[in-house]
């Protein structure tokens, strides 16, 4: 074995340019293999760690009762923030839904004439619970509560991106918005609605006030907004609709947030999917090199096999000879990817401030299937050169 050994290496070192760019194919594969199992690895331990809270503390209820065939008064009842609110878990809910005024529905910050791009911004109506719940940021005044809410007074919170379209840069003024001709006071402006980013670009109405001047939503418009602790979501999602129509709770569907391992397990199965059809073909194009380059060194040393076989080596020890260079290759290509990998792994995560994680199988198995790429690329033409009978080489 110990001369098989060397016997390898020194037909490797015969030409150690050509050996270093054949392993280059099997380094670039094991190489992308450990990076790839190693950043899926590191990205989906951040997955964990900064999983959205919003998103896992958020839940919808949405009117399913058009689908249902059945239509029993309001699918939302007149104090379904305060029922959701005794729920368990829940921290903020509200009722909100698209209104679709009859006739002029123009936005305007003056009674006459028409604001460039007026007629563009939504309106919403939003019980305060919904407003609360969108965590919103106050850039300016405050938002409504349910003392406002109950009286039904006209007035709005608009979005930054309306309040720059509008014209309207400060509260201290006590500007109003016009929408048609029922003019709201702007109570408030906001900046940022974490859970509900297009509140930024309307203007919220209260739920109340809504329903006095436009009348009730739509069926199928209106919606729920629950903001949970951690941990709760699910639950509330389950009781929701009985606390809200024990009559006929088939009427609400609860959205509830995606489970964060479902999430984790398909980024990382399709990022594994993806790249580790990268390091394959890598690998492909590694073993094919090996291949070529034994098969040709198998051509340029058919004199060298004469002799061997003239000397009593017979066929097998000539195919363990190739075998043992293919494999030796394919194992210094494996070690040398495997470390390029592990490093690629440990620099993103530096670079990203990640802590980087690289399961010990993964760096244990790559130098072995550089080695086995290695074994099998050099089968063939370890095999032919088995086959090359000592008078025929010698006459070469």
């Amino acid at each position: 074995m110990r001369e098989l050994l060397s016997e390898s290496l020194a037909g490797m070192l015969q030409r150690p340019g050509r050996s270093a760019l054949t392993a280059l194919g099997t380094v670039l594969g094991v190489g992308t293999f450990v990076a790839i199992l190693g950043l899926t690895a590191t990205t989906s331990s951040q997955i964990d760690a900064r999983f959205d809270v919003l998103t896992a503390t958020e839940v919808t209820i949405e009117d399913v009762s058009l689908q249902q065939n059945a239509f029993a008064g309001p699918a939302f009842p007149a104090d379904a923030d305060d029922r959701i609110g005794r729920l368990g878990g829940v921290e903020h809910a509200g009722v909100y839904w698209p209104v679709h005024p009859v006739g002029d529905a123009t936005v305007r910050s003056s009674p006459v004439g028409a604001d460039s791009g007026g007629a563009e911004i939504g309106i919403v109506a939003a019980s305060p619970g919904a407003l609360r719940a969108a965590d919103p940021h106050l850039a300016q005044g405050r938002l409504y509560d349910d003392y406002l809410s109950r009286g039904a007074q006209p007035v709005v919170v608009i979005g930054s991106g309306t309040a720059a379209r509008l014209g309207i840069t400060t509260l201290e003024t006590f500007p109003a918005v016009f929408i048609g001709e029922q003019p709201f006071t702007v109570v408030g402006i906001i900046d940022d609605a974490r859970r509900k980013a297009d509140f930024l670009l309307s203007v919220i109405v209260p739920r109340t006030t809504a329903e006095r001047v436009w009348g009730p939503p739509k069926g199928g418009d209106a919606r729920m907004l629950v903001a949970t602790r951690i941990g709760a979501a699910a639950q509330i999602a389950h009781e929701a609709p009985t606390a809200l129509r024990p009559d006929h709770p088939e009427y609400l569907k609860a959205v509830p947030p995606p489970d964060p391992r479902t999430l984790r397990g398909g980024v990382t199965g399709d990022l594994n999917q993806l790249f580790l059809l990268l390091a394959a073909i890598c690998l492909v194009i590694g073993a094919v090199g090996i291949a070529n380059t034994t098969l040709v060194a198998v051509l340029e040393r058919t004199g060298e096999i004469g002799l061997r076989r003239a000397l009593g080596a017979r066929g097998r020890h000539i195919t363990a000879q190739f075998l043992a260079e293919s494999g030796a290759l394919g194992a210094l290509g494996g070690l040398v990817g495997t470390s390029l990998g592990g490093l690629t792994v440990v620099v993103v995560a530096v670079v990203r401030d990640w802590t980087p994680v690289v399961h010990p199988a993964t760096i244990a198995a790559a130098p072995v299937i550089g080695l086995l790429t290695g074994l099998l690329a050099g089968l063939y033409p370890a095999l032919r050169a088995s086959r090359i009978q000592p008078a025929e080489a010698l006459r070469r």
